[in-house]
């Protein structure tokens, strides 16, 4: 059972089912040693959450995920764009930012004219909420 948890771990990669794999070796421990059904299974069961609240945390800050790199609409919060198509008052319009449009909506409902320069605020799914720069 350990081995197959093992493997279950490899194609998951969060540390839950290495934590259910230390259980089971344990309980096959406690099972080559002798010990009765209830004995392994609370081996098993005490191991896995004791791997589970303290180990397993650890491990994940040690060896989590490091990419934190935002991706799709969310990377575009905070950057410049310029309206390429009006954005209507309290309508829709679209905004280049690196060379793709992106359908956009003033953060106010005002009306913002095409050419203009602007900051992503936020997002909604695909659709950017956008800010009018301030003159330079």
């Amino acid at each position: 059972m350990a081995l197959v948890f093992l493997v279950l771990e490899l194609t998951a990669g969060d540390f839950f089912m290495l934590c259910l794999s230390a259980g089971a070796v344990c309980s096959a421990v406690g099972a080559a040693l002798g010990c009765g059904f209830g004995v392994c299974l609370a081996l098993f069961a005490v191991v896995s959450v004791a791997c589970l609240l303290f180990l397993r945390p650890r491990v994940l800050k040690r060896f989590g995920q490091r990419n934190t790199r935002k991706s799709n609409a969310a990377a575009l919060d905070g950057k410049i764009g310029v309206v390429r198509e009006e954005i209507k008052a309290g309508g829709y319009g679209y905004v280049a930012i690196d060379g793709d449009m992106w359908r956009s909506v003033s953060y106010n409902g005002a009306a913002v004219a095409a050419g203009t320069k602007v900051i992503v605020l936020s997002h909604d799914s695909i659709i950017l909420t956008v800010k009018p720069m301030p003159a330079e």
